[in-house]
């Protein structure tokens, strides 16, 4: 698992409310049926933009960005890609 995986695991466990350990759950797995809600997705959104100091653009704020780890990872990759080339 990579250290990004990693960190976006320990901000699920911390703030996405989840039914279960976000450890647990595979990186193409829906967090929603895993019980994340849109208000949690706000809070691991935030977490996410503290953790990596970054801020998602409006065009990533929607339902399949935070859909799963591996969606959160991709669009991670993007932005700090993204930031890095600026």
């Amino acid at each position: 698992m990579s250290e990004r995986t990693e960190t976006i695991r320990n901000i699920l466990s911390k703030h996405g409310k989840l039914n279960g350990s976000a450890d647990t759950i595979g990186e193409d797995k829906s967090l929603y049926s895993a019980g994340l809600t849109s208000h949690a997705s706000v809070n691991v959104m935030l977490a996410l933009e503290d953790e990596f100091d970054i801020e998602f653009p409006e065009r990533m704020l929607t339902r399949s960005t935070f859909e799963t780890v591996a969606n959160l990872k991709s669009a991670l990759d993007n932005l700090l890609g993204e930031e890095m080339s600026v």
